[in-house]
């Protein structure tokens, strides 16, 4: 399974912010759309960073309160991992493992952002083929039975 079918399948909308957007604005984004990161994008699309719960926890760890006001710019992740929507699940997980991440955006062949994978989205997708190739191992087996 390719990364494109799970696309597919969940849609391929990313939600994202500019740089100089504030921690408050992003915080309230990422709770509203119940996400666990933002993408952060130049006016031209380009991938700047990532913002991800994680981020806003360190944020607010060391700088308190006061980080709120301050652009994501000043705490996203700016080497951002990224994969392709040809890219197989299991190099996307052992990519999410290795850098110990759970969102990775996904660039189409042009290198323009076409999407974002979670980690729950590569395990619903791994459950649902689990339990579809069961119910044909059932089948098969009632079938020759």
């Amino acid at each position: 399974m390719q990364v494109i079918d799970i696309l597919n399948r969940k849609g391929r909308d990313v939600t994202s912010l500019p740089p100089d957007a504030n921690l408050s604005d992003a915080t309230i984004l990422l709770a509203a759309k119940r996400i666990g990161a933002v993408v952060i994008t130049d006016p031209a699309g380009s991938i700047g960073g990532i913002l991800s719960e994680r981020d806003v926890v360190r944020a607010l760890a060391t700088e308190s309160v006061r980080a709120l006001a301050l652009p994501v710019s000043n705490y996203m992740t700016r080497t951002v991992a990224t994969c392709l929507e040809g890219d197989s699940l299991e190099d996307l997980m052992e990519m999410m493992t290795q850098g110990r991440f759970r969102h990775v955006p996904v660039q189409n062949a042009e290198g323009r952002l076409c999407g974002i994978i979670s980690i729950g989205d590569v395990v619903k997708t791994l459950i649902e083929e689990t339990t579809r190739e069961a119910s044909n191992l059932r089948q098969y087996i009632a079938a020759a039975g």
